[in-house]
């Protein structure tokens, strides 16, 4: 039995706009309706491409989409930022309508598309249990059976009398969540919101999400850049790029080709924005994104700065495996200096494929500017000490030591 199903799904943004845009394209719209003639702004727009500026004022953030899903999978949707993973989610939630096509679902649906959805901060946890619960349409009687069950999953007892407001991102993620997955919807959906919780919270969800779809038969739908976790819990998956729905199906096929898509065209960095102080370039040396395992790994990053002074300012890169998985970072102070080098020393990573992260800061304050997943390249394991140690899973870093 079908749980979900989208024809031709598309949504489309004015830029700079709320709603779809000024009066005289709204009665531009109803003329158009009242001929029987298509919406004129659907025949312009350019795809939600983040990285160019465009030509016009209308962009599509989902083009053409089209897919079903069974009742109890529990389907992966991926994709890198801007490529349509929440805005989708929210149409599959009723957020938002789509610009064209239709969405067909069987059942109710519970969704947690960002911490505390549904939450009204000046009443209690219990109140707010109570509250999303008749949202999704639930009686009084179903919510009170499983109140108890909630409370002791989120672990926030001792302030479930609490207004949530005065509860911190932890504690408010942990009952959003309890609520979402325990109360008795056909469909549950979750964009990224385990990533605010703990390590121990995040398995605990995960764990409870492979119940809701294996054990108790009901669809899940987890959007995550943690593909560790997404390729754990799921089945199937969607790969979305730029608004289009690149491919679907097994999950592993789907993750490779996501790997391929954030490979391609990573191994140097050009920034497209202006801030105070920030990234303009970050770029593999050696002209290739291939390594053998004893060789060393160099990089080479270009700041801009607008401010001049740069007092306690850092540079901090942040070395990631494909699963989204930080495995070790280094920084330095930037003071007057606005090209900086980082190496890999040789037979550090194991064989894998891995990415960098850069973050500009200064303590204490938000970052100036973060470039994530940039510069994408791959080692090709060729040292016989890695060789005999890939049996014991050594993990991604070896790291030589002094034995006594």
């Amino acid at each position: 039995m079908l749980a979900l199903k989208a024809e031709n799904i598309s949504k489309q943004y004015r830029l700079g706009q709320v709603g779809t845009g000024t009066l005289s394209h709204d009665l531009n719209r109803l003329w158009a309706q009242l001929r029987g003639k298509e919406d004129p702004y659907l025949k312009i727009g350019e795809s939600n491409d983040r990285t160019t500026k465009g030509n016009s004022d209308y962009v599509w953030s989902l083009r053409d989409i089209n897919f079903e899903i069974e009742q109890g999978d529990a389907v992966g949707i991926i994709g890198r930022n801007g490529a349509g993973k929440s805005t989708l989610l929210k149409l599959l939630s009723k957020v938002t309508k789509p610009t064209t096509g239709r969405i067909h679902t069987n059942g109710r649906i519970a969704s947690l598309l960002e911490v505390g959805t549904g939450f009204h901060p000046e009443m209690t946890g219990r109140e707010n249990v109570f509250l999303n619960g008749a949202i999704l349409g639930m009686t009084r009687k179903e919510i009170t059976r499983k109140f108890d069950e909630i409370v002791d999953f989120s672990g926030v007892e001792r302030y479930i009398d609490t207004p949530v407001k005065r509860y911190s991102s932890g504690m408010y993620v942990r009952l959003a969540f309890a609520v979402a997955a325990h109360l008795e919807s056909e469909i549950l959906i979750v964009d990224e919101v385990l990533a605010v919780g703990d390590a121990e919270f995040q398995k605990k969800c995960l764990g409870k999400m492979g119940d809701v779809s294996k054990g108790e038969g009901r669809t899940v739908l987890f959007v995550s850049h943690n593909m560790a976790a997404v390729t754990n819990l799921c089945k199937s998956g969607m790969l979305l790029d730029k608004g289009l729905l690149l491919k679907s199906g097994n999950i592993e096929l789907v993750s490779a080709a996501y790997k391929q898509l954030r490979t391609d065209g990573y191994q140097k960095y050009l920034a497209q924005k202006e801030k105070d102080i920030y990234v303009t370039e970050a770029e593999i040396l050696g002209n290739h994104a291939e390594f053998y395992s004893n060789e060393a790994i160099s990089f080479r990053f270009k700041i801009e700065n607008r401010l001049k002074k740069m007092d306690n300012t850092y540079i901090l890169v942040r070395i990631m495996d494909h699963d989204e998985q930080p495995l070790f970072s280094s920084e330095r102070t930037i003071k007057d200096i606005d090209i900086f080098t980082f190496e890999v020393p040789a037979n550090t990573l194991v064989k894998g494929n891995y990415f960098l992260s850069i973050y500009l800061y200064n303590p204490g304050s938000s970052p100036y500017d973060v470039v994530e997943r940039c510069c994408e390249f791959s080692v090709i394991n060729n040292n016989e000490d890695f060789a005999h140690l890939e049996n014991f899973n050594i993990g991604k870093v070896y790291m030589p030591t002094a034995w006594k």
